[in-house]
């Protein structure tokens, strides 16, 4: 029965690359005098240049979002600098735009690599040097509006403008596979949060922010600067302007919006682990190394548990199945082993859990877009709004955690009195994105059970 089973997830799987080369057929047929002879495309899912850009792609995530995931450390040195003392409150505000405009603004750079399918490369040219200048710019600052603008604003802009031409690239190549494909592209970023912030710890406290922000522009650069020729689309211009059209009527679906909402809901607890990790460890007496330590434990969880799952989700397993079981092993881990923690053996072991199944749930949107439409026009469109999604919990770390936590720190107390709320809030944003799945698909089996 099993062995039926997959061989009728990997026919489905063949039939959904065909139906996508098919769906070119007629606009391949149209251009054919202007360029002559049709050109046959190259393979998906595999052969060397799948795999080039699906590698150069990794490289770009890790360097360009391994960078704002560690901001943490540019705000500890940052606050202790006497210039910027009197401004301390809106440091926090040059890590939220780095991170927060990537996510908030993927459905308009997606939406603008959409509308000029043949401008993409020109698209990562325009987003990659405002990177660049804008840690470069941020080094000849003396202000925290100065940061803002620069470490922040312009360096946000730029990578949210690179990425949606690298991701759209990736999903041309990467078709019965793609949830392995973009399980890496996530991953990517805990591999460079292992040990990056360690790295910027070193800097900074050794040459200051100015070099630093000098260094890591070079680095950049030149790390990255010789991959943009390897990056390119699968499908000749005219084959993706076929593509172009989103047909949105995925909007019309009810599945769509579920998924969306359990996004939502989970994204506004999924950020504060990695935010007050290294300050709940400190609390109880856990030396600063160590906090770094358990943000590194969390950051190698991250990579297995994106690459597993992104992996998983291409198999015959129901998408609703594996994205309720990260919010729930995720919501025990938080409500357990981070609230009762009282040791680094306990924080560490929260770490791996969480790291593992609560970035396992970030990587299921390809496969939640996919359960919502099957047309391969929609995957850039539904990933980016999911994205975008999850994105506002990071926007909402700010003020959500000045309302809930105290300012007293209590050991004998659950979460040590402090951090309470947070964690409760954590672990209840898990729970209820569970419930919405949970409860949407049980109502679809009682209504289809009674019409019966």
């Amino acid at each position: 029965m099993r062995s039926t089973e997959e061989g009728r997830a990997i026919e489905v799987r063949a039939i959904e690359v065909e139906l996508q080369e098919q769906s070119l057929n007629s606009s391949r047929d149209d251009v054919v005098s202007e360029r002559g002879p049709s050109q046959e495309l190259k393979p998906v899912d595999r052969g060397r240049d799948a795999w080039t850009v699906l590698i150069a792609g990794l490289v770009f995530e890790a360097l360009f979002w391994g960078y704002p995931m560690c901001f943490g450390v540019f705000q500890n040195y940052y606050s202790g600098l006497p210039e910027f003392q009197s401004d301390t409150t809106n440091i926090a505000f040059i890590g939220t735009l780095a991170q927060g405009l990537p996510t908030l603004g993927a459905p308009f750079s997606a939406l603008l690599t959409k509308r000029f399918p043949r401008y993409q490369r020109q698209q990562i040219w325009i987003g990659w040097p405002m990177c660049i200048f804008g840690l470069l710019a941020a080094s000849f600052t003396s202000s925290v509006n100065g940061l803002i603008g620069t470490q922040g604003i312009m360096y946000g802009v730029g990578f949210v403008t690179l990425t949606y031409p690298i991701v759209n690239m990736i999903n041309e190549w990467w078709v019965a596979r793609k949830g392995m494909a973009f399980g890496l592209i996530s991953a990517s970023s805990g591999v460079t949060g292992a040990f990056l912030p360690f790295v910027m710890e070193y800097l900074l406290q050794r040459y200051g922010y100015r070099t630093t922000l000098r260094i890591c522009a070079v680095a950049l650069a030149v790390l990255t600067a010789p991959l943009i020729p390897l990056l390119k689309a699968r499908l000749p211009a005219s084959d993706r302007a076929a593509l172009r059209r989103t047909d949105w009527a995925f909007l019309k679906r009810p599945l769509f919006w579920i998924y969306g909402s359990a996004i939502f809901v989970q994204g506004i607890g999924f950020f504060f682990p990695i935010v007050f990790l290294p300050s709940y460890a400190a609390s109880i007496g856990i030396p600063p190394i160590n906090g770094a330590l358990l943000v590194a434990l969390m950051s190698v969880a991250q990579v297995l548990g994106q690459f597993a799952f992104g992996y998983i989700s291409d198999k015959n397993l129901p998408v609703s199945f594996l994205t309720s079981l990260c919010c729930v092993a995720a919501a025990v881990a938080s409500f357990t082993f981070w609230g009762l923690a009282k040791s680094m053996a306990l924080l560490a072991v929260f770490s791996l859990v969480y790291g593992f199944f609560g970035f396992g749930f970030g990587t299921m949107r390809v496969a939640m877009g996919r359960a919502v439409s099957d047309d391969p026009s929609t995957v850039l469109s539904t990933y980016s709004i999911f994205v975008c999604l999850q994105g506002i919990g990071n926007i909402l770390v700010g003020p959500v955690s000045a309302a809930l936590m105290s300012t007293s720190t209590e050991r004998e107390r659950y979460a040590v009195g402090k951090y309470g709320g947070v964690v409760l809030l954590t672990s209840s944003s898990s729970v209820l994105a569970a419930l919405i799945i949970g409860v949407w698909h049980g109502y679809q089996r009682l209504f289809s059970t009674m019409a019966r």
